[in-house]
Parts: structure tokens; C-alpha cells; sequence
């Protein structure tokens, strides 16, 4: 029998959870069916007013015994629904549901990975998934197709120890950890160079770690010019810490990685890539060449809570040469005593700045084992796939303007003739009205409106029927 006072794990655990979960789930579809649609209606001080009204008094004298239906409908019904197909503002994917399944595993256990007795299981296997991450990000294309073969080649040289990996929370952790291993492997004097396109947490990261002002490289077409890069690594005083983008936040671009490395390697700097969005096409067999160059930068971030359909978090940080990371070695006695790791008890602090963390790894292990590259590759190919017909779709329209083609599954356009004003107006009506979530972009001097298709099941009549949507409601 459950109570509120009922522990989710032990030997009464199970039959403690049965029962609530038949409530969430109960609670999740009614607080579904209230919203209809991919947003709450009335915008954020009508949903405020609903969800306080709702809730009520949070922490009352007396508890509340149906809290968890009242609150988790309430959630439900005032959430943005990221497996509607309506709903494509952002890099917010649909989580698969047994990636949910494992996480509610993880939430039940409760491992913490800041020492091996209190996750035991959980540390193995985020070094499992770690490495087998690693080499596929610094594999070639076709590196792990020859090796599996047995057609490998052998490495001129001494053997180099093989790629490592830290879980984050996502890219913005992972990209403060690539300029933390830069700064310590290069000296607190190395100059982040960056493209004009690159996510808003690497020049936040260059604050927050005291590292001069980074230097922006254009981007005149979304992607960083290379030509620029090798004025400003020739003119400015090293060392260099180059961060290219593989799929840019607003467009879904990818910098020309192999012109980049190449210049990284004639002037000697660093490279990191920003490959949170584009990384999932690591998976699949017929997109992967667009990450051709990944395998040669330094350190690389990836998100499976993008193109990986995870709950979030779900962040990656590769790098190339693990002892990058033994500067992130801290030694807490309570945690791993000298003589507990000379006795082989893992240290695991040198893993993530956190010290409490949950393993990530679970949902990822899960989905990498029941689905594979393959059935991943699937799922990345089906949402670019639909970036391609919303574009022809929208190129074929004469109430529209198309930015580009698509390079991942982000698509930019606009109502022809429309002023940005009126472009932000449609937004931010449909968004009020419940009706769809569109994304914002600023390019080319001019207010786009942005779909992220990253719902795998989304149907060819569901891309028609939101441009429908938006043609609907643009003035005439």
C-alpha cells in the first residue's frame, strides 16, 4: 500500500511506485486533452493565473493527498508539447519513451556519481557509454565499418590512448568544459576565436573563466568564413583556441570543418567543435559525411537531448586526448581518499565539475543498445527528411520566402513582403492563441520565422497544415 510517506526504492518500492504512476499518467492525459493543443492558450499572465489557481498554496499546513494528480495536471496542461507537430521553435525534441522508462529507473536507484558506493553499477556504465561515444565521434565515416570488418590499417606511430568523455547537462556545460581544458592545456593567455554564428555560451564561457575578449570571425552566410579565420590566426598573437559550429542554433548550419581544421593545424591552435545540434548525424550512414573533420578537433560537445530524443539533460563533452582531463583531478577525503583509489575504488570527481549527479547514462545506454546506429540513423533521417519537404513547401508557395535549403532539420522563412514587425506578430499571435510554436531568427539584416522539426513521426500533412496555419494568420 502506498503513502506519502512511501520510499520509492528498497523491496516495497515497486508497489509503492504502481499506484502513483497509474495517477501520472492519468494526470499527464487529462492535463493533455485541458491544453488541445501545443501550448496553453491566453499567453504568460492568463497560464500564470490558471497554474496558481491550480496548485494553490504549495506548502499548506496539512498536506494535500491527491497533490500529485492536482500538480502534475496542472504542469501538463500549462506545458509546451514538444511532440506536437505544431510545436518547432527550438532544439526541444519528444523524448522517446524508453529513454523516459530509464530515466524513471535512475530517479528510483538515485545513484549519485561523485563516489563509487553510492553508484556503483552507475560508473561502469557511464564508462561504457563514455568510450563508445568518443570513438564514435573521433572515428572517420567509415572508421568503425573498417574496423568492425577487420580491415583496419595499421597506425604509424606508438599507439595513442583511445578518446574519453564527460556526460554534461548540455552544451553550455560542455562548452565552458572545452575552454576550461584549453585554458589549462594552452595557458590562461589562449584567445578564443570564434564565428559570428556560434552559440551564445562559448563567449560566456571566455567571461566567467577570465579569458580575454573572444575574437568573432563573420559569417556573411551563416557559416564561419575560413578565409577570415586565417587572417585573424596569422594577425593576432597566440595561442589560439578555435571553436567551429556544426549546426548553428538559428539555421542548423555546419562550418566547413575540413578548411578549419586544416588551418588550426597550419597555425597550431586548438580546435573545438560545437556539434550539440549536427552531432546526431554521426548516426546515420547518409548524412554523417557532413561531419567530415569532426574526428580531427581537440575537444567536441554533442547533446542527445537534441537529435538524440532524450530527456533532457543529456550532454556530452569528447575529447581527443584524455589527459586533457586530468587537470580536472580534486581530491575530497570523504569522497576518494587516497588509500580507497590505491585499493582500486574509482575516483570519479575528476569526471564533472558537480560533485551530486545523476547517471545521465542510464536512458542513454538504453537507447543506444535497443535501437543501435542504425535505428538512430533512422530517427536523424526522418526529421531532416522533413525539413526537406516543409522547404519545398514553402519554396513552392508564392505567399513565402525560403532563406536556404536546409542543412539539418531547421528551416527559416518568412511571409513574402511581410515587415518584421509583421513577421514577429504571427509568432507571438499563434503563440498566445495556443496554436503553434515557431522559433525567431535574425538573418540577413531581416526577421525570419523558424521551424526545428525534430518529431520523427511528424506527417507530410502536418508540415502543410502549419504552414496553412501560418499563412492564416499573416495580414493580407
Amino acid at each position: 500500500m502506498s503513502t506519502p510517506a512511501s520510499l520509492a526504492s528498497g523491496p516495497e518500492g515497486p508497489h509503492a511506485l504502481w499506484p502513483l504512476l497509474d495517477t501520472v499518467l492519468d494526470a499527464l492525459n487529462e492535463g493533455a486533452q485541458a491544453r488541445g493543443g501545443p501550448l496553453p492558450a491566453g499567453g504568460p499572465q492568463a497560464v500564470a493565473a490558471r497554474m496558481r489557481a491550480a496548485v494553490g498554496d504549495v506548502l499548506p499546513d496539512e498536506g494535500d493527498p491527491n497533490a500529485l494528480h492536482t500538480v502534475v495536471r496542472a504542469l501538463a496542461e500549462a506545458a509546451a508539447d514538444p511532440a506536437d507537430p505544431f510545436c518547432t521553435a527550438h532544439l526541444h525534441c519528444p523524448p522517446l519513451a524508453l529513454a523516459t522508462a530509464a530515466d524513471l529507473a535512475v530517479s528510483t536507484l538515485n545513484p549519485s556519481l561523485d563516489s563509487w558506493d553510492q553508484a556503483p553499477g552507475a560508473s561502469e556504465l557511464e564508462a561504457l557509454v563514455t568510450a563508445a561515444l568518443a570513438r564514435e565521434v573521433f572515428s572517420d565515416s567509415g572508421g568503425l565499418r573498417r574496423e568492425a570488418s577487420g580491415a583496419t590499417t595499421a597506425p604509424v606511430g606508438p599507439p595513442q590512448p583511445p578518446p574519453s568523455a564527460l556526460i554534461t547537462t548540455g552544451g553550455t556545460e560542455s562548452n565552458q568544459l572545452a575552454l576550461l581544458l584549453a585554458r589549462e592545456a594552452c595557458g590562461a593567455g589562449v584567445r578564443l576565436v570564434h564565428g559570428a554564428n556560434a552559440h551564445h555560451s562559448l563567449p560566456r564561457a571566455a567571461w566567467l573563466l577570465g579569458l580575454a575578449e573572444p575574437v568573432v570571425v563573420p559569417a556573411p552566410a551563416g557559416a564561419l568564413d575560413p578565409a577570415a579565420l586565417d587572417e585573424a590566426l596569422t594577425e593576432l598573437p597566440g595561442p589560439h583556441l578555435v571553436a567551429a559550429t556544426a549546426g548553428t542554433t538559428d539555421a542548423g548550419i555546419i562550418d566547413p570543418l575540413p578548411e578549419i581544421a586544416a588551418l588550426c593545424a597550419a597555425h597550431g591552435a586548438r580546435l573545438h567543435v560545437d556539434a550539440a545540434y549536427g552531432g546526431g548525424l554521426l548516426f546515420s550512414d547518409r548524412y554523417r559525411d557532413r561531419l567530415t573533420g569532426l574526428d580531427t578537433a581537440d575537444t567536441v560537445t554533442l547533446d542527445l537531448h537534441k537529435l538524440g530524443w532524450q530527456p533532457v539533460a543529456a550532454g556530452l563533452l569528447a575529447v581527443r586526448d584524455p589527459g586533457d582531463l586530468t587537470v580536472l583531478h580534486h581530491r575530497a577525503d570523504y569522497l576518494n581518499a587516497d588509500d580507497d583509489t590505491d585499493a582500486g575504488l574509482p575516483d570519479l570527481l575528476g569526471r564533472s565539475l558537480r560533485t551530486s549527479r545523476r547517471p545521465d547514462a542510464l536512458k542513454i545506454a538504453v537507447t543506444l543498445k535497443t535501437l543501435g546506429r542504425s535505428g538512430l540513423g533512422r530517427l536523424v533521417e526522418r526529421v531532416c527528411d522533413s525539413a526537406r519537404e516543409f522547404a519545398a513547401l514553402v519554396d513552392d508557395h508564392p505567399g513565402f520566402e525560403l532563406h536556404d535549403r536546409p542543412t539539418l532539420s531547421t528551416v527559416l522563412f518568412r511571409p513574402a513582403h511581410a515587415t518584421d514587425d509583421a513577421v514577429a506578430a504571427v509568432r507571438r499571435r499563434l503563440l498566445t492563441e495556443g496554436r503553434a510554436v515557431l522559433g525567431r531568427a535574425r538573418t540577413d539584416g531581416r526577421l525570419w520565422l523558424k521551424v526545428t522539426l525534430l518529431n520523427p513521426v511528424t506527417r507530410p500533412d502536418d508540415l502543410a497544415a502549419l504552414l496553412k496555419l501560418v499563412e492564416g494568420n499573416t495580414p493580407g
